[in-house]
Order: structure tokens, then sequence, then C-alpha cells
């Protein structure tokens, strides 16, 4: 394995203390650029037409992978949920769209409550209970009740990327998350253990310009007795001062401030990918290759989004290398105008 050297990489402000998105007249308030450990970033976004939040979450398990998502566009609210048969390579998908939606049904992130949507047979909950949080999904053939638990002090990654005062994007991601519950699919039950699978959760507040191309990848799992996860973005960060990029070792959030190199055949997404920077060399090798479009003209979507396991080294703040031995994962890249 080999490393690729950048000196100038400047490491991002660390933000420790709560702090709005936005300035009061709606424009992004500059204290707010930065990466946190934890929930601190309030949503006080403004205006009508462009804002975006959502509410992401994939629970990968050793046999399948399930999803449940919820985001708010202003003018229209995206509701879906997928189970990925790893065994078989069967998919059931569902994705429907509510237009013009009531407004802001999307929690504040440092402040969680329940939230559930409907549209098109089917239905997703984001529950807050005392223990964890509760995803339900409902449609024809796949239900899903699950809980989504974490240790105190968990740590999670935030930041705030900004393209210009008036177009930005706060995301934060988590992983390693216990997960627990059932999921029925066409009538036969799968068992979720949390010695099986683990969570990850993706949440987005912000502000994006029109059209919007991405990179994201994730991973999680046990090597060598160590607890690893990764969080990996590119492309819509680059020529701003973030990057969504880090490292979990051993459930301590260890942030990469460098836009990584990505290598990937957008013709063959089944064939593998690197993903190599100055502490990041990894090969994801895909299993599953999920494929979804929308399209209506001014508002349209592709997304390529490969399931499969990560094989290669990291190197933590403290110089170790670190072996990732077929870590489990996603990588995916996405187009979208909105």
């Amino acid at each position: 394995m080999s490393f690729l050297f950048n000196s100038t990489i400047k490491p991002e402000r660390e933000i420790t203390s709560p702090v709005d998105i936005c300035l009061p007249n709606g424009k992004l308030n500059p204290q707010a650029v930065g990466w946190s450990r934890f929930p601190l970033h309030r949503d006080n976004l403004r205006g009508w037409g462009r804002n975006k939040r959502f509410e992401y979450y994939c629970l990968m398990c050793e046999d399948f992978i399930i999803t449940a998502n919820i985001s708010h566009h202003d003018y229209r609210a995206n509701i879906a949920s997928t189970f990925i048969n790893l065994k078989t390579g069967e998919i059931v998908a569902y994705r429907g769209n509510r237009w013009l939606p009531e407004r802001c049904i999307m929690p504040d992130p440092t402040c969680p409550k329940t939230v559930s949507e409907c549209a098109h047979g089917i239905g997703v909950t984001i529950g807050q209970e005392a223990n964890g949080t509760r995803l339900i999904t409902n449609s024809e053939r796949l239900q899903l009740d699950a809980l989504i638990t974490k240790p105190a002090g968990h740590e999670s990654m935030g930041v705030l990327v900004p393209w210009n005062s008036r177009t930005f994007q706060y995301t934060r991601k988590d992983n390693c998350l216990s997960a627990s519950g059932r999921v029925t699919v066409d009538g036969q039950e799968w068992k979720i253990e949390p010695e099986k699978c683990l969570a990850l959760h993706d949440v987005g507040r912000g502000r994006w310009p029109y059209t919007t191309w991405w990179n994201w990848s994730a991973g999680h799992g046990f090597t060598n007795g160590r607890q690893i996860g990764l969080q990996l973005g590119g492309k819509w960060t680059v020529g701003t001062p973030s990057t969504e990029n880090c490292l979990r070792i051993d459930g301590r959030i260890q942030k990469l401030s460098e836009e990584l190199k990505w290598n990937y055949d957008n013709r063959n997404f089944m064939k593998p990918w690197t993903i190599r920077g100055s502490r990041v060399d990894l090969t994801f090798v895909p299993k599953i290759h999920h494929q979804h479009h929308f399209n209506k003209w001014i508002i349209s979507a592709r997304g390529d989004q490969c399931f499969g396991h990560f094989n290669g080294q990291v190197i933590a703040d403290n110089g170790e290398v670190i072996e990732v031995d077929h870590v489990q994962g996603m990588a995916e890249e996405v187009f979208r105008k909105w």
C-alpha cells in the first residue's frame, strides 16, 4: 500500500459550542463554517424553494441492506425505503414524492423529534424514544421496525460546507450505530441483530445550488479487534474550505481535511473503486449495484449506489497504520438538479 503525500492540507476549525447555520437575514453565518464531534449546528434556514433537509438511515447486515429516508425540499417531500438481499441480489425498493408538502416538517438536528411522512404506497417514521431512534417503514411488500441506539458520549462528524453566502450545506455523518429489530419482505421476516448489523445515519440541512454532483462512501466494522468507521466524500466540496472526510477509530472521530483521489469506472460501477489520500489507501469491492433515476425536466436525479466491502489501510492521528480488512460499506455517484 502507498499513500498520496499532501503538504498543503489546512486543518478545519473544530466547533465546540452550539451555532446557528444562518444569520438573521438568512445568509450563511460565517461562524458556522467548521466541523464538530456532536450535533451543534442549529437549523434556522429561512425562505422557501431552495432549502434541503433530509434524514437517511442505512442498516448494513451480514445478509441484507435496509434503508429508510425522508427528504424535504420545500416544494416536495421524498420518502423512500429499499431492501437489498446480499445473497440473491434481489432489490425491493419504494420511492414516492409529495408535491407542495407542509412546510418544515424536519427537526432541528440539535433537538431531534419524531417525523413521519408517506407518499404513493410508502410510509416512513423516524421516531425518538427514551432508549434510541425507532425506524418504521410500511409498504405493500416491505416493512421495517428497528431500534437504533448509541452509547453516551458517542461521536459523529458534522461539517458546514460553504459554496457562498447563499448556498451551503450542513451534513452530519454517523456510523457504527447499534441496530436491532426486524424487517419483513413479502411475508418473510429477517432479524436485525446487533452483533450482525451496524447502522449509518446521514443528516442534511442546507441550501444547495441548482446542479450538484457528488461521491459518497461509508463503511464500518471490526478488523483485527479494532472498530473502524469510514466516512469519505468528493466532488461537491472541491473549492471550499471544508471536506466531509473522517475516520472513526475505536469510537473516536479523526478529521481528514483534504480532498481525496477517487478512481472508478462510471460505465461499470461493479469494477473495484480506489480512494486514496495522505492517510487513506482503500479499495472498495462492490457486490451489489443499485441504480435510481428521476426526471421531471427541471428537477432530476441519477444515483448509482454500490454495496460491498473495503480493503486497505488508514493512518490514525498518532501515525499508526491500521489495516482495513473486508469492512462492509457503500460507495456512490449521484447527480442532481433540484
